[in-house]
């Protein structure tokens, strides 16, 4: 064997591939490289948060498997910044019934009035449920958990930036910020956002995904302990209690493209609140003119609106792994299993000869 698997990128996404390429294969040498922290990309600034939904059947196929994933891992580590929070799905009521077919989980029931978190204008036709099985994260602080678990038995390079990425017969040769050159025999591009950065655009480019600016606003109005969140799947936006932080989030749908996250300067603009205030005063105006705050990033998007996992280059020695149109949380643990599925290494029957 030539070196390691290595997985470019410390983010969610990086973290439990390392967690499942283990799972798989408990003898796999892997080298985790981050070039900053672990966690503190686009998954510290991630809203965390995971519903049953997906427009597609391979979404709902993938949202129903990072569903019971999260489920597990909280039972087992319930010291983990995992944190259970009852969602109601709106939608006006012509677009009601396509909305609930994209939902993994049926509707369960009416919602009681007690339950309608305060927002002062529903649609007078507007279709309300419970959507069960829901919780949000610390994203950033999850990675970081995994991560300090992970160095028992891997390689974690933080703050080492791969400037090329060379595939050979043989494997890949990762140059490194630090002059070094990394040898390993596979390598899972996991770059979140920074799928377009200049060490391996050569092989991302043909995938055509585009990079969005992703905008969350704060607000900052009290949790009750029994607060639910709502999701709008016809403007794909929801608000959410954040109780670990005291306040609540809202995101929207930006619609600014073709960003590089490095190039995300100066905070909020003045259209981010005037594009989110709008949305969210359709249902309540005094919420949407309190929104002052918030938090701003970029994400990978591709063609299809599907995560991609897939090889890249000429010899099949490297996988990219990302391009989760905003929802690199919430599938992350499924993007984690399709990599390891590409790799054939389910249940120990990987082909990869690799020394402990």
């Amino acid at each position: 064997m030539t070196g390691p698997i290595a997985i470019v990128g410390g983010g969610i996404v990086g973290c439990l591939l390392a967690r499942e390429l283990l799972a798989a294969r408990a003898d796999l040498r892997i080298v985790l490289l981050e070039r900053d922290l672990v966690g503190l990309g686009a998954s510290q600034r991630s809203a965390g948060v995971h519903f049953p939904f997906g427009r597609t059947e391979r979404l709902r196929a993938m949202t129903r498997f990072s569903e019971q994933y999260y489920a597990d891992l909280g039972r087992r580590n319930p010291h983990l910044p995992l944190f259970p929070v009852d969602f109601v799905a709106a939608a006006p009521g012509a677009a009601a019934v396509t909305a609930q077919e994209w939902f993994t989980t049926a509707a369960a029931g009416d919602v009681p009035p007690s339950r309608r978190v305060g927002l002062s204008a529903w649609p007078p036709d507007a279709a309300l449920w419970m959507m069960p099985g829901c919780h949000h994260a610390d994203v950033g602080a999850l990675a970081r958990s995994l991560a300090t678990d992970l160095r028992q038995h891997i390689t974690l390079l933080e703050g080492v930036d791969v400037t090329a990425v060379n595939e050979r017969g043989d494997g890949v040769a990762l140059e490194l910020s630090t002059g070094e050159t990394l040898r390993a025999e596979k390598v899972v591009l996991a770059p979140g956002p920074w799928v377009n950065a200049a060490a391996w655009r050569h092989l991302t480019a043909p995938l055509g995904v585009r990079v969005k600016k992703i905008v969350a606003l704060h607000l900052d109005r009290a949790v009750r302990p029994d607060a639910a969140a709502v999701f709008f799947p016809q403007d794909d936006a929801f608000i959410v209690p954040l109780k670990d932080r005291g306040h609540w989030l809202y995101s929207y749908t930006c619609t600014e493209w073709d960003l590089q996250p490095d190039d995300i300067h100066g905070g909020l603009t003045e259209r981010n609140l005037a594009d989110g205030r709008a949305i969210l005063a359709r249902y309540d105006e005094t919420l949407a003119s309190s929104l002052r705050s918030g938090r701003v990033f970029c994400d990978a998007y591709s063609p299809m609106r599907e995560p991609l996992v897939t090889t890249v280059g000429e010899l099949g020695h490297i996988v990219f792994a990302g391009a989760a149109n905003g929802s690199g949380y919430r599938l992350a643990p499924a993007i984690a299993r399709e990599v390891v599925q590409l790799l054939n290494l389910e249940h120990g029957r990987g082909v990869l000869q690799c020394a402990s």
